[in-house]
């Protein structure tokens, strides 16, 4: 009497737990597999989009616009756009970073022998408070004089040199780069083989 009515309660409790078990599993193999294929996805974006720095060097000043903001994009900056041109208040590439704040991007595709001056920094600075941006970044394919240098941790601007380009080309995010700005561009001897490979 006492299994009769207890057993189709059990048999439920027992199919709703092996129910359960299957669909944790089922998630959680879901989840392995989204997250193993968000990897392989920001692998390969940084696959397709990475240039060696001689075929940046080659870029027009648009197409260097375009990939920088293809690596902004990739880094999970949202709302990005290339402003670049004539009229564009300083800035080449407008958009969100990944926790939300804006940025603006100035971007100067310049001979690796020669340094960006402090005017450069200065107008920049101006185009942050234009578009009311949070973030200023300077990329270069060159190198920062260093009183621009200075000038840029002195304003929170992240400057981006050619080395540090390379790193961020090569799958460093770009919030990553944050961390060594201002820490200079090399020591002297890193200088001396910069001048021996690019003159100036």
């Amino acid at each position: 009497m006492f299994w009769t009515r207890v057993w189709p309660y059990l048999t439920g409790f027992l199919l709703v737990g092996a129910a359960g078990t299957i669909g944790w599993r089922l998630w959680r193999t879901e989840r392995l597999l989204r997250g193993r294929d968000r990897r392989w996805r920001q692998e390969d974006a940084v696959a397709a989009g990475r240039r060696t720095l001689a075929e940046v060097d080659v870029m027009t000043g648009t197409e260097f616009e375009e990939l920088v903001a293809g690596l902004c994009r990739r880094d999970g900056c949202t709302e990005v756009r290339r402003v670049g041109g004539a009229g564009d208040n300083g800035a080449d590439v407008l958009g969100r970073l990944p926790d939300g704040r804006t940025m603006v991007v100035q971007c100067k595709r310049y001979a690796p022998n020669r340094a960006v001056p402090n005017r450069e920094l200065r107008d920049l600075l101006g185009a942050r408070v234009h578009f009311h941006a949070d973030v200023a970044v300077f990329v270069t394919t060159s190198r920062f004089t260093g009183p621009s240098e200075r000038f840029a941790v002195e304003h929170g601007i992240l400057a981006v040199h050619r080395d540090l380009l390379g790193l961020w080309n090569s799958g460093a995010s770009l919030l990553s780069l944050a961390g060594v700005n201002g820490r200079g561009q090399g020591d002297a001897r890193h200088r001396t083989r910069w001048k021996q490979a690019y003159g100036g």
